[in-house]
């Protein structure tokens, strides 16, 4: 079997290995997990050729990638945010397809807009799995894991695809936008008209607050009508709950499985895939 084997020069906070995710086990308590950004995650993989719910991956933060391969040879996929990618001495966008050969190193940072990218090989990357899956549990670590500086990572059937190399058209949902789209509810009774037209028609922005269980906004508070006391209840990936001080969150890939704070509405999968 041919192998290709990579040693991690740095890997910035929240570098994980994913895959899919582990759907189906949340009435146990255990978060699906997988990518941040599902759709970029697919095209990366589905470009390889790789089977579409085992292959695994790495996930890129705002920390940045930086990895030079040891041995074999393997082609990489790099889909995601417009992050900055150094190959062989020369500067690239993501959404590119490359081959990265034994003595080369591959540089992923941050570039104009985005917080994650995903770079999959053309072959299997060998990593843990729980649950039937190698989706990294970022605040438990259980999965794949998090990539450390210093780590040996092993692609095995590592595969060439001179066909697949160059560029890939970055579609027009995978950029920056500024509307998101939303169902209102469970909760949405609880807030007053005004409340919802402010929600819908005020902007909000990304805060600092973000890991990959949620990221709070910052804009117009949304305080319920009276005091609540909701039991808990599942909860989904784009639920936006308000806090009780009205901060509005919005739950991403490791939300928890339950809650009960009110949930103002929910944002759509797609839509929940661009948002950070």
């Amino acid at each position: 079997m041919t192998k290709a084997s990579f040693r991690i020069s740095y890997a910035g906070p929240h570098v994980t290995i994913q895959d899919a995710g582990r759907p189906g086990l949340m009435r146990y308590g255990v978060p699906a997990s997988g990518p941040m950004d599902r759709r970029a995650f697919a095209i990366a993989n589905a470009i390889l050729g790789n089977p579409s719910r085992c292959a695994a991956g790495i996930e890129v933060s705002l920390g940045g990638l930086q990895l030079e391969c040891l041995s074999g040879r393997v082609t990489g996929a790099i889909a995601g945010g417009g992050f900055v990618v150094q190959h062989k001495h020369e500067r690239l966008g993501s959404w590119h397809v490359l081959t990265i050969s034994a003595g080369q190193k591959l540089a992923i940072r941050p570039g104009p807009w985005g917080s994650w990218t995903y770079l999959c090989f053309a072959g299997d990357l060998q990593a843990p799995d729980w649950l039937g899956s190698r989706a990294t549990h970022a605040s438990s670590g259980l999965g794949g894991g998090r990539l450390s500086t210093g780590q040996i990572l092993t692609i095995d059937n590592a595969q060439d695809r001179p066909a697949a190399l160059g560029p890939i058209a970055c579609p027009v949902w995978a950029r920056p936008r500024r509307n998101l789209r939303c169902v209102l509810g469970p909760q949405d009774r609880f807030f007053a008209h005004e409340a919802l037209r402010m929600f819908t028609s005020l902007p909000y922005t990304l805060t600092d607050a973000c890991d990959r269980m949620g990221v709070r906004l910052r804009g117009a508070a949304l305080v319920p009508d009276g005091a609540l006391s909701i039991p808990s209840e599942p909860i989904l990936r784009g639920s936006v709950q308000v806090s009780g001080d009205g901060v509005l969150t919005v739950l991403l890939s490791d939300h928890q499985t339950t809650g009960g704070y009110p949930k103002i509405a929910t944002i759509l999968s797609d839509d929940t895939d661009g948002l950070v």
